[in-house]
């Protein structure tokens, strides 16, 4: 025993005075410790080391897989969050429950504490519902790839550019410039305009006095020099498709022309073909369709043939003597 202990036992802390039983009841406490409690201790260390481990390896290569097999930058940032919270929440877990058996070797009694982290959580978690429901949203987002950073879509009755992505949040920015903080939990429908492939139609308005036969067989080949092209043939998913005659108003008739494109890629064919149907039109002496405009023959050297018929002036018609009245005289003029 060391000197200082020797000398400590022949003063205050001399056998059977209280210092001294105090100390020997530390002493046995200490043994006990040693040998029940402290093997538990370090069995509870090592399973929660190991664990922290088996976890950190498990994300680790969650982020090596998909860095391995996908070149999208945000689809490995989507994973890098998914393991950061999956890491986060594993070690908060693993934490508590080392923690809890560290203070009950200790002898803390935990019946007070849990009952009042109970109430606590209740209270958090009636406070905090929204949050957690934002959360959870994110993560199956996240988990199901319903949408990625630089998409279209349309949420929360709101479209635009996704520019982020968080488990709370969503930022879309808007064709204006306009960001909207979109929270998770309001995302029930979910519109994205960047997956597969993208369908737009085309209204070709002509005059009714062009032939629809000559019409179709202009707009495909036009449709059709267009899907060939080199600054397009690659965008397109299969070829244009006319179909024909779809409605007629007055002296206008609607020709639908159908391109089916990569997402988000239909736009650049779309103009090209306009430009080009307003050029053929005229090469070909087409009219453009005009609701407001009354058809009429047209001769071959594009003089009206006669006068329309509804444009002539109304001829006045005859009255019928038998519907004349007699003319009475005025009873005070006498006319």
């Amino acid at each position: 025993m060391h000197p200082l202990l020797i000398a400590a036992r022949y003063g205050i802390f001399r056998e059977g005075r209280f210092l001294g039983r105090v100390l020997d009841g530390w002493s046995i406490d200490a043994q006990e410790f040693v040998r029940f409690k402290l093997p538990h201790l370090v069995v509870v260390a090592f399973i929660a080391f190991i664990l922290i481990r088996i976890l950190g390896i498990v994300t680790g290569r969650m982020i090596r897989v998909a860095e391995r097999h996908s070149v999208d930058q945000a689809r490995i940032g989507q994973v890098k969050t998914l393991s950061g919270v999956i890491r986060a929440t594993g070690l908060a877990i693993i934490a508590m429950i080392a923690g809890l058996q560290f203070l009950a070797a200790l002898g803390v009694n935990l019946a007070p504490l849990l009952a009042s982290a109970g109430v606590a959580g209740i209270a958090i978690g009636l406070a905090a519902q929204t949050t957690v429901k934002d959360m959870l949203n994110g993560i199956l987002i996240l988990i199901e790839d319903q949408f990625n950073v630089g998409d279209v879509v349309r949420l929360a009755g709101l479209s635009g550019t996704v520019e982020a992505m968080t488990l709370r949040k969503t930022s879309v920015r808007d064709g204006d410039g306009t960001l909207y903080i979109i929270p998770n939990s309001q995302i029930t429908t979910v519109a994205n305009q960047s997956v597969g492939f993208s369908v737009a139609t085309v209204n070709v308005s002509v005059d009714f006095s062009a032939n629809p036969d000559e019409v179709v067989k202009l707009l495909k080949s036009i449709a059709m020099d267009i899907r060939s092209s080199d600054d397009f043939k690659q965008v397109f998913v299969e070829d244009p498709q006319i179909l024909g005659v779809d409605n007629m108003k007055g002296s206008e008739v609607i020709f639908p022309v159908v391109f089916k494109t990569l997402a988000q890629k239909q736009y650049g064919p779309l103009r090209e073909f306009r430009r080009r149907v307003r050029l053929a039109l005229e090469q070909h002496h087409m009219l453009p369709g005009d609701p407001n405009r009354v058809f009429s023959t047209f001769e071959a050297d594009g003089a009206p043939a006669h006068p329309n018929p509804s444009r002539e002036e109304p001829t006045p018609a005859t009255p019928d003597p038998t519907t004349l009245k007699v003319h009475e005289p005025n009873p005070f003029t006498g006319e």
